[in-house]
């Protein structure tokens, strides 16, 4: 199949600045529209837990996108369906802001996130296209930290527009964003697939269990959903617990986002610094890190419990998720480079499939209303990762 457009390695600084932008897209659609939560819930008439499916089902979809999105883009290689997927989550980002249906919001939602599956697998497939050895460990790492961009913006971005124009405006913003990264990658981006694997269903599950029979990027997958569980859960309860329970603005919610997303970036920031100590032990430091915080998060809660104490536990708590997502999510990226489109879609498909069920799951169960049950929530993950790294021991020496 002959290309439109390949692109040329003196093109690769603008194409990257540009696979840059449209990395942090899926972090906006998470969680522009999360300072809105409650009000979508008080418009529609609707329970707090069908608002929430919203976006259980966008981190399903976009999870479950990923699983086969990197077939199809080492065949059929990654421009043209990138570019094709940009355009269909625009359009369905405009329906669910003319939406007064709950049905055609949820169907939405999956669309949005089936999109950016192939989305962002083909952004993470273009660094290992075009970069080799410590260069692509450096680019897939920073991409990590780029794509924290998203979680933090998107939430402050999106309380403003909450308490400005309503709920449906995060949507019309999305799908202008959505238009503008179409235009920006058929001016300056270009196909950047190295060699097609072709497209047949034995060639395709040979590849699927050469990568899921690697016991360390099973582990790896374990860890991402679990670090992103973290993210999630408070993204789920955090917005109810700050308007409904302490009486805050969106706008207030919007800026507690805001300082949680960037905690995630200071731990990206922290990871990418410490790429070259050994694995296992800077990870085990970090879960230590963050149990001692879990407990003392639930403990101090009988002594003061406020938005400052609660925030303050979080940001500690994000920035050892966020380290430890960006150890294993650069290196399970890394782990199969002749089969990149695969191996990141598997990676960012169970990983995130995983956390849309235990994040809702969780928050299910608990209900938080204050620090504590938040507290809670973040323990049960820590200590899931806590033991999945102690199996895990043995399988990464980096």
């Amino acid at each position: 199949m002959k290309d439109i457009k390949r692109l040329q390695p003196g093109k690769y600084r603008i194409a990257t600045i540009v696979t840059y932008f449209i990395v942090p897209i899926s972090g906006f659609g998470t969680d522009i529209y999360l300072p809105s939560l409650p009000t979508m819930a008080q418009e529609l008439g609707l329970p707090v837990a069908q608002v929430q499916l919203t976006l259980s089902l966008f981190l399903v979809s976009y999870g479950l996108s990923q699983l086969i999105s990197g077939s199809f883009l080492d065949t059929f290689g990654r421009r043209r369906i990138s570019m094709g997927a940009l355009l269909v989550f625009s359009l369905s980002c405009l329906a669910t802001a003319w939406s007064h249906s709950i049905i055609i919001i949820y169907m939405m939602r999956c669309l949005q996130g089936f999109c950016i599956g192939f989305i962002v697998v083909a952004g993470r497939a273009f660094f290992s296209d075009i970069y080799e050895g410590d260069k692509r460990r450096h680019y897939l790492s920073l991409m990590t930290i780029v794509w924290s961009v998203g979680p933090i913006v998107a939430p402050f971005v999106g309380g403003y527009l909450e308490h400005g124009f309503g709920w449906r405006s995060n949507f019309y913003v999305l799908a202008i964003y959505g238009l503008l990264l179409l235009i920006l990658q058929g001016l300056f981006s270009g196909e950047t697939i190295r060699e097609r694997i072709p497209l047949s269903f034995r060639h395709v599950l040979d590849n699927y269990r050469t990568i899921l029979s690697a016991r360390d990027y099973n582990y790896g997958i374990l860890m991402l959903g679990l670090c992103y569980a973290m993210i999630m859960f408070f993204s789920l309860t955090g917005p109810f617990v700050i308007e409904h329970e302490m009486h805050f603005s969106p706008i207030v919610a919007g800026y507690v986002s805001l300082i949680l997303g960037f905690a995630w970036m200071c731990g990206g920031f922290l990871g990418k610094g410490l790429i070259r100590k050994p694995f296992y032990p800077k990870n085990r430091v970090a879960y230590i890190v963050q149990g001692l915080l879990v407990v003392a998060m639930i403990a101090g809660s009988s002594l003061v419990s406020n938005i400052w104490t609660m925030v303050g536990f979080a940001f500690a708590v994000h920035v050892t998720a966020g380290f430890v997502f960006n150890n294993y999510f650069t290196y399970c990226l890394a782990r199969f480079p002749r089969a990149a489109g695969i191996a990141g879609g598997l990676a960012g498909g169970l990983a995130y499939t995983f956390t849309a069920g235990l994040s809702y799951g969780i928050a299910a169960l608990l209900n938080p209303v204050s620090q504590l049950e938040i507290g809670a929530g973040y323990l049960i993950i820590a200590v899931m990762g806590g033991i999945v790294l102690w199996w895990s021991r043995r399988t990464i020496e980096l």
